[in-house]
């Protein structure tokens, strides 16, 4: 089995839910799609999101008129490889595997949708954070400690703080004395909170680093009662980085496409009930977004990949 099926396999075994089976009474453009099916990357941090969803697929089924599943994948790359392969027609990922999916996938994969705060705000931010009870409290009291890592796909956890270290002055792979990948936002902030690292990367929003941040992994723990905020001590933040995508692929029927670009944008305001159950906060809404709004991310990729090459730099072609 190849990498790339065996990440489409995981993805599809771990969950599906939501929907019902293909109606035989289909015609036109939703004979030849027969199903929406939709993945999604959901984290330890919100064990009930899943659950959740499933009356966001059933909102989709109703908009459209055919059955809705949604799939859930162990990491970034499941909902990666199986959106490049046809196994999905819509995913939620965030801007780095977007641009993972970009470089697979070219113009067939598009952005279409991304939430925008009341306040008009459609970023988020990268922070490392470390224990209060702990000496560091600057970026530079960290040189030679161990940090955790979130994944290889994560823009707030991976990609966007390594590019803006280096613009920086810092080189994260000398700098650090150890570096280890989380696997996951809530990993790595329970990890830190063990002891395993000395700081750990996390994703922080609503907020900015003057006003301070009430949502991201140290938050939502928080909130189930596993760790304290006040256990922990941001020191380094880097953004705002451009909100997670909701993706379609391209080559879908145009009214499929169409249909669900005015849904989701249509949910907030006709049901604000379902918004508010898949977590997204009164007021906020969807704002249209495009392949152009992710280049910037989509550059801080390609530098990365680059400069991982054996004997490769990112000025290298």
């Amino acid at each position: 089995m190849t990498r790339q099926s065996m990440a489409i396999s995981a993805l599809l075994l771990l969950a599906a839910c939501g929907g019902t089976e293909q109606p035989s009474n289909l015609t036109g453009w939703r004979a030849e799609v027969g199903q929406i099916r939709i993945g999604a990357n959901i984290g330890e941090e919100n064990p009930t999101a899943l659950a959740r969803l499933e009356a966001y697929g059933d909102y989709i089924a109703a908009s459209t008129g055919l059955p809705v599943k949604i799939y859930k994948a162990a990491d970034y790359n499941g909902v990666i490889q199986a959106l490049a392969s046809g196994q999905l027609e819509m995913a939620t990922m965030g801007p780095a595997a977007y641009a993972n999916a970009r470089a697979q996938m070219g113009e067939k994969v598009e952005p279409i949708l991304a939430t925008r705060t009341a306040e008009g705000v459609s970023g988020y931010y990268s922070s490392i954070v470390v224990r209060a009870d702990s000496p560091y409290r600057t970026l530079d009291d960290l040189k030679g400690k161990s940090v955790g890592y979130v994944d290889f796909n994560s823009a707030s956890g991976y990609v966007f703080p390594r590019y803006t270290l280096k613009q920086q002055g810092y080189d994260p792979d000398s700098f650090f004395g150890q570096s280890s990948i989380s696997g996951g936002h809530v990993q790595g902030v329970l990890a830190l909170d063990n002891g395993q690292f000395d700081a750990a990367f996390f994703v922080a929003s609503d907020g900015t680093p003057k006003s301070g941040f009430s949502s991201g992994s140290i938050y939502s723990l928080a909130r189930r009662g596993l760790v304290k905020v006040e256990d922990f001590r941001i020191i380094w933040t880097a953004g705002p980085i451009p909100n997670s995508p909701y993706v379609i692929r391209a080559d879908r029927p145009q009214p499929l496409k169409d249909i669900l670009r005015g849904a989701l944008a249509a949910l907030p305001y006709d049901e604000p009930e379902i918004w508010e159950q898949i977590g997204l906060a009164p007021g906020n809404d969807f704002k249209p977004t495009k392949a152009a709004d992710y280049d910037v991310i989509v550059a801080m990729r390609n530098d990365e990949v680059a400069s991982r090459r054996p004997g490769g730099s990112a000025s290298q072609p």
